[in-house]
């Protein structure tokens, strides 16, 4: 009986690496959510919402911040946001929900109301930037996302979403205003 090859063995082991590697990544992405709900503080943002269907995944809200389109004073960068561009857009309270009180290239400090989300510039002109969040769509239980859509024409949503401290976000709950 003839030993195995010492490639035998490499190969063994690169399979085995491999696996690990793919196990590795599925953790962290599931880890990655869980400690933004853990670690997150929880603000609460304006929105509208628009689309209630999709094909393939059922139906889901899509949801229009008030902080999705800002005006362009609120830029804090050395050269004008470019389609694309990562940014953290500071949001502090007012009126009962989080509006954006700066939108930076960098990370910038936030006093003890404040909290920092991570987004990206979608477009830019002379009088504002659109921006995204990943937190746009929200998938809701089968044939309830036109009677959520029709409640935000008589009040706007509120959305409480939780801010990890590293900026990634999570939608926690989306409900009508109350008055």
């Amino acid at each position: 009986m003839m030993a195995p090859s010492p490639s035998f063995f490499t190969r063994r082991r690169l399979l085995w690496a491999a696996l690990a590697a793919q196990v590795l990544f599925i953790l962290a992405v599931a880890g990655a959510g869980y400690a933004t709900t853990a670690f997150g503080r929880v603000v609460v943002l304006r929105t509208t919402p628009v689309d209630p269907r999709d094909l393939l995944f059922g139906d889901y809200v899509r949801l229009n911040y008030t902080i999705s389109q800002v005006p362009a004073r609120l830029w804090h960068g050395p050269q004008p946001p470019q389609a694309g561009q990562p940014v953290y857009v500071l949001l502090q309270p007012l009126r009962g929900a989080y509006e954006a009180a700066g939108v930076y290239s960098t990370e910038p400090a936030a006093d003890a109301h404040q909290v920092v989300l991570r987004g990206w510039v979608t477009d830019s002109w002379a009088h504002g930037i659109r921006l995204r969040f990943g937190l746009e769509r929200y998938y809701v239980p089968e044939k309830t996302g036109l009677s959520l859509e029709k409640s935000a024409t008589r009040q706007p949503l509120l959305v409480r979403v939780s801010v990890a401290p590293w900026g990634q976000a999570r939608i926690m709950q989306v409900a009508p205003a109350q008055n």
